[in-house]
């Protein structure tokens, strides 16, 4: 299953299943804009950077999430989402490929498997 597909089937179904998107004032942001890409010249830019999903509860951006297709390996976006979370300035950040999820608290700097998605409260305590 390619990732769009995973996205899809899996990843959506288990924000929303946490409450992403159904709690009042919950929300998922698809393909959120990190850079414009940086200038190259000539009136060119590299290559814009995009975030799979912000999750934002009252208002403020809590959570990235990394998807990959099912069939990679879960933990094969964490680079890139402790990088987007670095960028955003967001303690919260998530890799998946749909079948298994790991956490990282960019704060407290720890990280490892977690079988559900927390919910907005709980990101937000």
């Amino acid at each position: 299953m390619n990732e769009a597909q995973t996205k899809h089937d899996l990843i959506e179904p288990a924000l929303r299943e946490a409450g992403w998107g159904i709690v009042e004032g919950s929300r998922i942001r698809l393909e959120f804009p990190i850079t414009k890409g940086r200038l190259i010249g000539q009136g060119r830019r590299a290559t814009r950077i995009f975030a799979d999903y912000v999750l934002e509860y009252k208002n403020r951006r809590i959570a990235v999430v990394e998807a990959k297709a099912s069939d990679l390996y879960y933990t094969q976006g964490v680079g890139q989402a402790k990088d987007y979370a670095e960028r955003l300035n967001i303690r919260y950040t998530y890799a998946t490929n749909g079948l298994k999820i790991y956490g990282m608290d960019m704060l407290e700097a720890t990280e490892g498997d977690v079988s559900t998605y927390p919910t907005p409260e709980e990101l937000w305590e």
